[in-house]
């Protein structure tokens, strides 16, 4: 008896369309291949129907095939991201800086329990940063600078203890800068970059370099030194505000509205 006809359809798909069927991972970085223009053939490799990614070129695996980093600065890449990333569940890096994508950056992204790296600086990215990206508990590095980006700096990033780095400049965001989780150590009255570090390191040289006469110590700049000290320990978190012309300063838990100038 001769099979349905049904099931030499579902033979033919699964051979010549492996990886949509057995690859969601795949499915979601070929996705996002077709939503980008790549005028240097650097996404050439990315062929959907071999059976997992891990042999495409900007693409790094763990020992088990699944997808850890996607690697794609400055590749001379336009179009937009797309929601089928937020299924990469196992990735740590996400690197498309400096490239000209558009669009905005998909809340789906906030389903990457794992990311560790997140960098979309210098791109043509608009939109708001999306809430959904303060349930990326595993997140050290998080750079959306030189961008469109617009609206507030999501309180729910507070909730993320593993951040160092936070880079928002040159946007037009809004409102005020969080003052709690790894934001409360910052010193924003500086609004910061890498102008506090040098400052303290000076202060701290100039402190230590001539001990007092009269007690071969340190003397009354022993409090000085210890405060600056734990200062530069805060300073090892690098953010940075600057270049958002309605971006307000640090919050004043209690005495006003997070997302004053945001309307």
């Amino acid at each position: 008896m001769a099979a349905p006809i049904w099931v030499w359809a579902f033979y033919v798909a699964l051979t010549l369309f492996p990886s949509v069927l057995g690859n969601s991972e795949g499915d979601a970085l070929y996705t996002l291949r077709r939503s980008l223009s790549d005028p240097d053939n650097v996404l050439q490799s990315w062929d959907p129907t071999l059976v997992n990614p891990c042999t495409w070129f900007h693409i790094t695996c763990n020992q088990d095939n699944r997808v850890t980093r996607v690697d794609l600065g400055n590749s001379n890449l336009s179009g937009h991201l797309v929601q089928e990333l937020g299924k990469l569940e196992h990735l740590q890096y996400l690197e498309l800086y400096k490239n000209n994508i558009q669009g905005t950056i998909p809340t789906e992204l906030g389903n990457l329990k794992s990311l560790i790296s997140l960098d979309l600086y210098n791109n043509n990215i608009s939109g708001t940063i999306p809430p959904s990206l303060g349930k990326l508990k595993s997140l050290v590095f998080l750079r959306l600078n030189d961008n469109r980006l617009t609206g507030p700096i999501p309180r729910e990033l507070v909730g993320i203890s593993s951040l160092k780095v936070v880079d928002v400049s040159n946007n037009d965001l809004c409102g005020t800068i969080p003052t709690s989780g790894p934001f409360e150590h910052i010193p924003l009255n500086k609004f910061l970059k890498h102008a506090p570090l040098k400052t303290m390191l000076l202060e701290l040289f100039i402190l230590l370099k001539v001990p007092d006469s009269d007690t071969h110590g340190y003397g009354d700049r022993l409090p000085m030194i210890l405060q600056i000290l734990t200062d530069l320990k805060y300073c090892s978190k690098l953010y940075s505000f600057e270049e958002n012309p309605r971006l307000e300063g640090p919050e004043l838990l209690g005495l006003a509205s997070y997302d004053t100038n945001c309307s």
